[in-house]
């Protein structure tokens, strides 16, 4: 049985940093594509940031050049480093993993879910 688990949301202020960990168990973090995505109330969930199987990043416009995404192997990890945080980042945070190696950017392009971790960023 797959299971995601988000940590690391937190209150900050505008210009601060956090760092998503998600923690898998029953799947194998880097053999196939997974991804962070957010969902702000009224919102659709939305991609921020993918990996796939080979180590290439991708990140939404609206969050590249301060969120990073990176695994680690080791710990069978996602994570999400977020700098620079605005206001318009406030979100819930989901973890996202697909059985397959083709990354897509819907929601539908994945299998399993964690909980979610909210992020709130203040002004």
């Amino acid at each position: 049985q797959v299971q995601l688990v988000e940590s690391g949301g937190d209150s900050v202020q505008a210009g601060g940093s956090l760092r998503l960990s998600c923690a898998a168990s029953g799947y194998t973090v880097r053999n196939y594509c997974m991804a962070w995505f957010r969902q702000a109330p009224g919102k659709e969930r939305a991609w921020v940031a993918i990996i796939d199987s080979d180590g290439t990043t991708y990140r939404a416009i609206s969050v590249k050049g301060r969120f990073t995404i990176s695994a680690d192997n080791a710990k069978n990890t996602l994570y999400l480093q977020m700098n620079s945080l605005k206001p318009e980042d406030t979100a819930m945070y989901y973890c996202a993993a697909a059985d397959r190696k083709t990354c897509g950017l819907r929601p539908s392009n994945y299998n399993y879910w964690g909980q979610g971790t909210q992020v709130t960023v203040s002004s």
